[in-house]
């Protein structure tokens, strides 16, 4: 299965200890060189374990060729997108709101960070959840709370 990441996820995923969980579930993880650019950078959160991550998974791509609708997103999200087309991706892993909207818009299949938890607790890589989530909501990165109690129900936690 093949996923293309954008790098808000990636990022979360990072901050949790979760990247292991990623190669677990999916067969080949993709990311375009706009999302490599924008957060394997040393001083950016988690960027150092991230450039070593994406070392061989990046894939560059040519988003004229594509036409979707930005709605105001980034070129790493525009470029995930266009990337997911072009190699007939499986999953895009996107936290960002807006640009999961677009996704959806543009019949891309999307998962987020939380859903990534909440599949590898149902295919029984991880006994839990609770302490990635957990891990998450001690750092600067932000998710609704009443999303995470779902996360957690769904996953019987």
């Amino acid at each position: 299965m093949l996923i293309i990441a954008d790098s808000s996820a990636l990022v979360a995923l990072a901050t949790c200890s979760a990247l292991d969980i990623l190669v677990s579930l999916y067969e080949t993880i993709n990311v375009p060189q706009a999302v490599y650019d924008e957060i394997a950078v040393p001083h950016k959160p988690q960027g150092i374990a991230l450039a070593h991550f994406l070392q061989g998974r990046i894939v560059p791509v040519d988003t004229r060729q594509f036409v979707l609708s930005a709605g105001g997103l980034g070129q790493g999200e525009i470029e995930a997108m266009a990337l997911y087309k072009l190699l007939g991706a499986d999953l895009l892993l996107v936290d960002d709101r807006r640009a999961r909207l677009v996704a959806e818009a543009n019949w891309i299949q999307c998962i987020g960070t939380l859903g990534v938890l909440l599949q590898a607790k149902r295919k029984g890589l991880v006994s839990e959840i609770s302490s990635y989530i957990q891990a998450l909501q001690a750092s600067p990165l932000r998710y609704h709370e009443a999303l995470l109690q779902k996360v957690l129900q769904l996953a019987g936690e």
